[in-house]
């Protein structure tokens, strides 16, 4: 199976940096890409802000900073994610506290979220798992009951549908965007249920500007602490003052230029990528020993397959042999589980994780030593490399 790259970068991007050379303005604090870049994302997600930052990691930073822990404060996420969603709580001098997932799709369990949440819990950070939607209403509700920010981590789910609820939080939109297939009805995305939604431009995800990063906000408090911080807590209204601590978090106007022309391919991309998914369920469906995931709203980042235990690495080399790219556990062990853990963060001192030690989380450990495979799935897939996978899925079995 020949393993396409994915990428949709074409004449709309070269035209996109020279437009930017020609300007001779590279920096968005002057430019004008930048800001258009966070209008169209805005308009797309029906959110009243977006912020264009440097990296999916700098987006997800400046989430921590809408939270606003105080030192030691506690963050409940899950094991089963890039560092990338740990490490900016560690950068705020916060604690992260991993609670266990759901078997069938590996996204946080509410009810594990739930026993976990103490005096010192600042936030909830859901991650939206190769792009499969996260029960992120039930977690709002916990959220909002306990008066918790909840931060969404979409870096690997743009676009991804959520089932329609209008007695909870989020706001429906795109209604008859063209595109999007597999509509589960509401219309509502993930990013828009909590208080902050943050997505990847990194060169694997979606959509890329290589590296690159977008935060979505209802919230006016929030959006002006995110936009201060990725500036060196700048204000600029006020001249060279600097208003409060912050990073250079700054998107440059080469990365926005091809972000935007990526933008508008979106839908496309989302379009294609479900087609295939789709046809893959269906071509697998009466395997037996699989759990195939489920289809309603998934964005199809990866394509995921939990299987018995122990099984997941023989079927995945079994697939590597016949060309297929796909790998067991995602991950090399869940983040609860990670080395850094051993020793300090900072220096030499253990500052805030004095006698830390992360839970347990079985679920998780389970899908990520035994059960979990993932096949790399992107939208220049075809109709005959869909048949491959099921026939060689099917030849294993």
């Amino acid at each position: 199976m020949a393993d396409p790259e994915g990428r949709t970068l074409g004449d709309e991007e070269v035209a996109a940096l020279e437009r930017v050379i020609r300007s001779g303005m590279l920096n968005s604090v002057w430019g004008t890409e930048g800001r258009a870049l966070e209008r169209e994302m805005a308009e797309l997600y029906g959110s009243r802000h977006a912020i264009a930052c440097s990296s999916g990691t700098a987006a997800l930073h400046l989430s921590v900073v809408a939270a606003a822990p105080d030192p030691g404060d506690e963050i409940i996420t899950t094991p089963i994610t890039d560092f990338g969603t740990v490490a900016p709580i560690l950068a705020q001098n916060a604690v992260p506290v991993f609670a266990d997932v759901d078997p069938a799709d590996g996204n946080l369990d509410p009810g594990a979220v739930a026993r976990l949440i103490g005096p010192r819990t600042r936030a909830i950070m859901a991650v939206h798992l190769f792009g499969a939607p996260a029960r992120v209403d039930e977690l709002r509700a916990l959220a909002d009951e306990h008066g918790l920010t909840l931060i969404e981590d979409c870096a690997q789910a743009w676009l991804t549908e959520l089932p329609d609820d209008p007695g909870l939080p989020g706001e429906p939109v795109l209604a008859g965007h063209p595109g999007l297939v597999g509509r589960s009805g509401g219309g509502r995305l993930a990013g828009t249920v909590g208080q902050v939604g943050t997505f990847s431009l990194q060169q694997w995800k979606h959509i890329t500007c290589g590296d690159g990063g977008l935060v979505i906000t209802q919230d006016d408090a929030m959006a002006h602490r995110m936009r201060l911080f990725s500036d060196k807590g700048w204000d600029r209204a006020a001249g060279r003052s600097h208003a409060s601590l912050g990073l250079n978090y700054r998107m440059t106007e080469l990365q926005a230029a091809v972000a935007r022309a990526q933008l508008a391919k979106l839908p496309g991309v989302l379009e294609a990528r479900r087609r295939t998914a789709v046809r893959l369920i269906a071509a697998l469906e009466g395997v037996p020993g699989i759990r195939l995931p489920r289809p309603e709203g998934h964005a199809w980042w990866l394509f995921p397959l939990v299987l018995p235990d122990g099984k997941a690495s023989a079927l995945a080399e079994h697939l590597r042999a016949a060309g297929i790219p796909a790998r067991a556990g995602y991950l090399g062990e869940p983040l609860n589980r990670a080395p850094v853990w051993n020793g300090p963060i900072y220096g030499s001192s253990p500052y805030p994780l004095e006698g830390y030690a992360p839970d347990a989380c079985p679920e998780a450990e389970r899908l990520v030593a035994e059960t979990l495979l993932v096949i790399d799935w992107n939208e220049h897939y075809t109709d005959e490399h869909v048949e491959l996978v099921a026939e060689r899925v099917r030849d294993w079995s």
